[in-house]
């Protein structure tokens, strides 16, 4: 992080915001989404939810005397089938979270794009930058101390979900700076340092997959600092990512590892994106046949490897000191093709212990017309034949989850440094700083 040492002292702990107590909201069902029909080499179309449709946070109604929250599908994914649905975005007010919350959602996750639209595109944070950059600090320590109160704020609202569930859940996850991602020791200390600042214990600190920053994943866990590893593509970095979060734990030399956890963000669509194209250009009908069809089956098998991993004498050994499993949460849930089922990347990924966080419309897809039921591993070996038809076709995994990645830590260093472009333009704007 660039300026990792102008930030080395803690930031003065925020007082939470007011929590309004919140309205019911309201939910409708309206069955499971068609299926794929790939038998040929066109896709059919289903409807996607009508824009006139609210999201949930905009479709709560106030009460009289009292409130009574509806159920939705998100109560039920978590109750009946140990998924927890968490919610792939942030912004302020936080308090817009709290319709969410009693609708289902359990966590939340952020990400350098996702604070770039937030904070480039809201009045929200005029205030707080005001005073900052008038305190004379400069862009980038400013950037970090909006995004660390949105991040206390947000865990304030999630704790009692942490504490109802030991720790289990209720987690909302900050990155580190994505120009870090070839840095093994620098994602150490900014790790350390985001989880210093933010001072909060049901807090994710988010560090990418990538070959330099998997140790780093070590040592981060070996400090009793829970992780959430992000921009997992591959089968074999997410075997990696395991082996790390096993060898922290190993390495930490706590007694009681109950504290620190981690989820494994197993990204799911974009590899569609990717090998849907490389499959049009091979263009054969079994090629075509296969689109839609290779992140689904992927993150099946990632199931599987997890399932491996985590048993046998060297996990025993840690779950007697009170080690939690490093759950395989599902990340870029959004559909990206329009002639996919809307719910493709959640609806087919239901499984325990597993975490799936969904942006709008993924959620409000799922909340809409999804089904709840235990999908993951009811066909393994068609996920299988998928990954290994996919293969004699020529489509190579490992480039597949090398090129992936690269694009993943491209689009948030753009994100990262627009946004710090942006700042600087609205610090000239309100005339806070002399260039």
């Amino acid at each position: 992080m660039a300026s990792i040492s102008n930030l080395s002292s803690p930031i003065t702990p925020l007082k939470s915001s007011p929590v309004l107590p919140p309205p019911p909201a309201t939910a409708v069902y309206l069955g499971f989404p068609s299926r794929l029909n790939l038998s040929s080499s066109k896709l059919s179309v289903r409807s996607t939810v009508p824009l006139a449709a609210s999201l949930l946070v905009k479709c709560s109604q106030n009460g009289g005397n009292g409130s009574h929250v509806k159920r939705t599908t998100l109560h039920d994914l978590y109750e009946k089938q140990g998924q927890s649905p968490w919610y792939d975005n942030l912004c302020r007010p936080v308090t817009d979270l709290i319709p969410l919350i009693e609708s289902g959602v359990r966590g939340v996750t952020s990400n350098p794009a996702i604070f770039q639209k937030a904070i480039s595109t809201s009045n929200a944070y005029n205030d707080q930058f005001r005073e900052l950059v008038q305190g004379g600090k400069d862009i980038e320590s400013a950037y970090w101390e909006l995004v660390v109160k949105d991040i206390q704020d947000a865990c304030r609202l999630f704790e009692p979900i942490y504490d109802e569930t030991d720790g289990g859940d209720g987690y909302v996850s900050v990155e580190v700076s994505p120009r870090l991602a070839d840095d093994t020791q620098g994602t150490v200390d900014a790790a350390q340092w985001l989880h210093k600042v933010v001072d909060r214990p049901n807090v994710y600190i988010k560090i990418p997959a990538t070959a330099a920053c998997v140790p780093s994943v070590r040592d981060v866990i070996s400090l009793g600092i829970s992780v959430n590893v992000t921009l997992i593509f591959s089968l074999s970095r997410y075997e990696a990512v395991i082996d790390a979060y096993l060898d922290g734990l190993e390495a930490s030399g706590l007694d009681d590892l109950s504290r620190v956890t981690s989820v494994a963000s197993f990204f799911v669509s974009r590899v569609d994106t990717l090998v849907d194209k490389m499959l049009e250009k091979i263009g054969t009908p079994e090629a075509l046949n296969l689109r839609g069809k290779a992140a689904n089956a992927q993150a099946a098998l990632a199931f599987q490897l997890y399932q491996k991993k985590f048993s046998g004498p060297r996990w025993e050994a840690l779950v007697k000191k009170g080690a939690k499993k490093q759950r395989l949460l599902w990340a870029s849930t959004s559909v990206k093709n329009p002639a996919y089922p809307d719910t493709l990347y959640v609806a087919p990924l239901v499984g325990p212990d597993t975490v799936s966080t969904m942006p709008d419309q993924a959620l409000q897809a799922f909340i809409d017309h999804g089904t709840v039921g235990r999908t993951i591993d009811a066909n393994v070996s068609e996920a299988e034949g998928i990954y290994n038809a996919l293969e004699k076709l020529g489509i190579d995994w490992s480039y597949v989850g090398n090129q992936l990645e690269l694009e993943g830590v491209d689009s948030f260093k753009k994100s990262f440094d627009s946004l710090l472009d942006s700042l600087q333009e609205k610090a000239n704007s309100l005339k806070l700083v002399n260039l």
